[in-house]
This record gives structure tokens, C-alpha cells and sequence, in this order.
């Protein structure tokens, strides 16, 4: 017998509905968010279980303990609801969209086996957001009394001022000499942080491919190793492209024209709208990012490319994007044939 769970997460609480296979409402329950109690009450429902959630800050965590306890477990986005909204109706909502098929796209949840690299991927780039803003924050201090940055000391610290030894403006040079003591230790955290990436990244094998792509090293390999997980999520380069905000959006409108003879034809008249707006944005960085490397390296097979379509009038920008492109197709393609980039095999990879 299946039973269709909804599963509605808050802080404090989690709100159960149980609907059986023709929608009628089984069970109602509110349980504490708490991993036992949660596994706890799913294992008391018979048969075979189904169980929708919304994405959210919880949703990694309920699908690791929750996962191996249900035949099938779904995490979607939410929808907005425009008349009377609870926990009830939330779970109730989730439970029969559960049981209709009506889930749209599921939201990918990382393996357990990942749950190591993902975390100190997180770590990683927490401590380098953190670092550019502290950095971010000297210069600005300095442009803010129009003195060029120093890498380390004050500039208000003159010696030729009439009084020596001491600071034309104290509570800059103290600033100052915070923001630097802060800078200093992100910096030691960032290269501690960066080292246990590496190595929990390197324990799977398909680091030392990645590593050869164009623009790419063990710390891009290490951040797209956690986000993408297995290349087969992705049938083409195209679906690779839109997780990965590349894909090129087009509209078209009033798409018939006819011909004299009466002949209705597709016009040719297509209007592109820049790139999709629902993208994974650190995979999109980091293709970027890629491309970035490979344009400043005038030795890269791959700079011809960039430098061909600039001679035939292509702005910087589109040139690039093409770039990032063409990195990701190669890389989606190394990472399934589970081979290392090979320049002269370029040609191979179809941008389908």
C-alpha cells in the first residue's frame, strides 16, 4: 500500500500529512526537529512511502536521514499561495503534489559520500568571501581619504610631521590596524581551509581529470566536483549549459509569415534576452573564472579561438561567454568519457 507523505520543515517544527493513494488524509502530526524523532515517525507508517519536501536550509540534512528510510523522497521549490496558508495545508499541498506526480523539477541532493567535500568546499569559499570584503574595506577606507594603498602600515603615520612619532589621525591608524590584523588571519584560514579541500577532494579519482581542463586547477576541480557530483545528471551540453547559467535564452513572437503562393513558413526573426536567470552561480563563476585563465594565457590552444572571434567583431564579453561555453561542453565530455583534456581532440566535443 503506498502512502504519500508531506513533509513541512521549520525551525522548532515539522508538520506531517499522510495522504493514502486516492488522496484521502490518514494521518495528521506535528514532531520536534529532531532527527530521531523525525525517522521515528516515518517508520511508523506501513507500506510503501513517499515523501515530498520544499527546498530550504534543512532540506540537505532531511534527505540524509530521511533517504534511507522511504522508497522515494522528492525536495521541490515552493509555490506561492494566494489564499489561506498554514503548516497543514503546506504539508497537505506537498503530500498530494506527491501523489499526483505533479513535483515539476526535483532539486539535486548531494550523496552521503559527498557530504565531506561539500562541506569544506563551503568552508573554502566562505573564508575567501570573507577575506575579499575585509580587503574591499581597507582599500576603501584609503580612497576615502584619497591616499594611495599600502600593502601593510598607515599612511598617516608622517614622520615629518610636527608631531613625530605619533599618528596624524588615530582613529584611522587603529582601524587600519584591525581591518589588517583580520585580513592576516583570514589569510592563514583561507590556505589551512584550501588544503583540507584539496585533500578530501583528491580521494576521488576524477580530480586528476578535471585538473586538466582548460583554466582549470585543484581548487575549481574541488568546488565543481561538489556541485555537479556525476556528469549524468546532464544528457547534454546544453542542459549543462543552462544549470550552469550559459544557456542562451530567445523569444519570438508572430513566428508565421506567408509566402505569395498562399504557403505559411516559420519566420527566421528570433530575439535573444540574454542568459537563463535559474542557474547554479558558483558553477557559473567557475566556468567564468576558467575562461578568464585561458584568455590571459596567449599559449592556451584555446586562446585562438578567443582571439579569432574578436577579429571577426565579437565583443570581449560574447567572446568569453563562448569560451566559458565551449570549457564547459569539454568538461561535461572528459568527465563522462572519464578522459583528460587532449588539445588536439577539441574538434571532437559537439556542442550539441
Amino acid at each position: 500500500m503506498d502512502h504519500f507523505i508531506g513533509l513541512d520543515a521549520h525551525k522548532n517544527s515539522c508538520t506531517f500529512v499522510v495522504l493514502g493513494s486516492k488522496g484521502q488524509a490518514k494521518r495528521k502530526e506535528v514532531v520536534e526537529t529532531n532527527g530521531r524523532a523525525l525517522v521515528e515517525f516515518v517508520k511508523r507508517i506501513p507500506g510503501r512511502r513517499h515523501l515530498c519536501t520544499e527546498e530550504n536550509s534543512q532540506s540537505q540534512w532531511l534527505y540524509e536521514i530521511l533517504s534511507p528510510h522511504v522508497d522515494d523522497l522528492a525536495i521541490v521549490l515552493g509555490r506561492k499561495s494566494r489564499g489561506d496558508k498554514s503548516d497543514d495545508r503546506d504539508a497537505h499541498a506537498l503530500a498530494n503534489r506527491m501523489r499526483l506526480g505533479d513535483l515539476e523539477q526535483r532539486i539535486y541532493k548531494l550523496p552521503v559520500l559527498f557530504t565531506t567535500l561539500r562541506d569544506l568546499v563551503r568552508s573554502y569559499q566562505t573564508i575567501n568571501k570573507d577575506l575579499v570584503r575585509v580587503k574591499n574595506r581597507i582599500h576603501a577606507l584609503y580612497r576615502s581619504r584619497g591616499v594611495p594603498t599600502q600593502e601593510a602600515g598607515c599612511p598617516f603615520c608622517a614622520q615629518d610631521a610636527p608631531h613625530a612619532g605619533g599618528c596624524r589621525n588615530p582613529g584611522l591608524h587603529r582601524f587600519i590596524e584591525r581591518l589588517r590584523r583580520q585580513q592576516e588571519s583570514l589569510e592563514a584560514l583561507k590556505v589551512e581551509a584550501q588544503k583540507d579541500m584539496i585533500a578530501e577532494a583528491k580521494r576521488h579519482a576524477i580530480m586528476r581529470i578535471l585538473q586538466t581542463a582548460p583554466g582549470f586547477g585543484p581548487i575549481r576541480s574541488a568546488e565543481l566536483l561538489s556541485i555537479v557530483i556525476t556528469p549524468y545528471r546532464f544528457r547534454t551540453s546544453r542542459q549543462f549549459w543552462s544549470y550552469c547559467g550559459l544557456a542562451i535564452v530567445q523569444r519570438s513572437s508572430a513566428d508565421w509569415v506567408r509566402l505569395p503562393n498562399g504557403k505559411w513558413v516559420r519566420a527566421s526573426v528570433y530575439q535573444s534576452r540574454g542568459l537563463n536567470r535559474n542557474f547554479n552561480r558558483a558553477a557559473k563563476t567557475i566556468f567564468k573564472g576558467a575562461a578568464m585563465t585561458v584568455e590571459k594565457s596567449s599559449r592556451h590552444p584555446l586562446r585562438a579561438d578567443y582571439d579569432r572571434l574578436l577579429a571577426n567583431g565579437t565583443k570581449p564579453n560574447l567572446a568569453r561567454l563562448t569560451l566559458a561555453r565551449k570549457i564547459a561542453a569539454i568538461v561535461l565530455s572528459m568527465w563522462k568519457n572519464q578522459q583528460a583534456y587532449e588539445p588536439g581532440r577539441r574538434s571532437d566535443v559537439k556542442n550539441k
